[in-house]
């Protein structure tokens, strides 16, 4: 046996005959108590952690020696393994102690103090790597050009709205290597103001801001989606307006709808039936009634109208049916003002006066 251990009698119930302790050593019926040195090596703590332990209360020794050094039991080693156990999680010493030693502490605590930090950590290497993301894809030329995205990303960090806005509008125009510093400002910014200036840097960049805002329609999150949406737009060249138009499937409505608008541009009847069904919903009705003017001339765009109009006003509310007749008014032929007659018999009063109303001005005009 080392000078720096020495065999007692437990103070807990013994082992069973060949049964193993925690360290690996054979244990019968008496438990063998060791010193800083031997705990240190063992337990993998370093000695001057376990004299920091003793002095803040967090793991002292149960007994001393003769000598007064410290002398670790069997309770204070599990206890140790306990505290290690609990920091390899990320908690403060004083948040394992609270652990440890408060009656009060509850299990669910401790697991949803682990669950914040964790996301903390999380929201941290996700930001580092998105600021990373964003100076790889500026293709820095050199370590100055390189420190010129970093303060520009900085900049669009500050907490000051103001600050923002102005970087934004003192940015050199249609610099290409601004686009991934300027979509994700613009994708993150809250304050309307800031990201009108933001949008507008970013439009002068135009199509090499396509394809990340393209994809950024997919994203779960409705503020990106909806700003990419906003800023493919405001670029408004053939092929930004393209990449919404393919979005005519697209699960958010406020997309869907856009893109149904954005494809009737083309002259393309097969979105009217899309576009009627927006005008019941009220999603972008003025719009999408004005869409619907505009396709007019087109052939087959009556009889696609007609039959759009007559499946959706039997499937919407008074409200929706009110919608479908100030559309349908500003739309000329027989067979229209066939749909408008039905709706001049509807049973909701305010629906019947509109058509009949505009069944008169139609009227007058021949």
């Amino acid at each position: 046996m080392s000078w720096h251990t020495r065999t007692m009698v437990s103070r807990r119930p013994s082992r069973k005959p060949g049964e193993w302790s925690r360290f690996g050593t054979h244990r019968r019926s008496e438990t063998t108590d060791m010193l800083i040195g031997e705990v240190a090596r063992r337990s993998g703590v370093s000695a001057r952690m376990l004299r920091h332990y003793d002095r803040i209360g967090l793991v002292s020794p149960t007994a001393r020696t003769s000598g007064h050094y410290r002398q670790y039991a069997e309770v204070d080693v599990e206890r140790l393994l306990h505290v290690e156990s609990l920091r390899s999680l990320g908690l403060s010493l004083a948040e394992v102690a609270d652990a440890l030693d408060s009656e009060a502490f509850a299990s669910a605590d401790l697991v949803e103090r682990l669950a914040e930090r964790a996301r903390a950590q999380q929201s941290a290497a996700t930001e580092l790597v998105s600021r990373l993301d964003r100076i790889r894809a500026s293709d820095p030329r050199d370590v100055a050009d390189a420190l010129r995205v970093i303060a520009l990303i900085r900049g669009f960090d500050s907490v000051s709205a103001s600050g923002r806005q102005r970087l934004a509008l003192t940015l050199e125009k249609g610099d290409e290597r601004d686009t991934a510093v300027l979509i994700e400002a613009l994708l993150r910014e809250d304050e309307p103001n800031v990201a009108g200036a933001v949008l507008w840097s970013l439009a002068l960049i135009g199509d090499p801001a396509v394809p990340v805002l393209a994809r950024e329609l997919t994203s779960a999150h409705a503020q990106r989606r909806h700003r990419a949406l906003e800023a493919l737009l405001k670029i408004g060249t053939p092929r930004a307006l393209a990449s919404v138009a393919r979005q005519t499937t697209h699960a958010d409505p406020r997309v869907r709808a856009r893109a149904n608008i954005v494809g009737s541009m083309s002259g393309d009847i097969a979105v009217v039936a899309a576009l009627v069904a927006q005008v019941a919903a009220g999603e972008l009705d003025m719009e999408a009634s004005d869409a619907l003017e505009a396709l007019a001339s087109r052939e087959g765009f009556t009889g696609e109208l007609v039959r759009a109009s007559t499946a959706v006003m039997a499937m919407t509310d008074a409200d929706g049916r009110r919608r479908l007749v100030g559309m349908l008014a500003c739309i000329p032929g027989p067979d229209v003002e066939s749909v408008l007659q039905t709706l001049a018999a509807d049973p909701e009063s305010s629906v019947a006066i509109a058509a009949r109303a505009h069944l008169g001005v139609r009227t007058e005009r021949r």
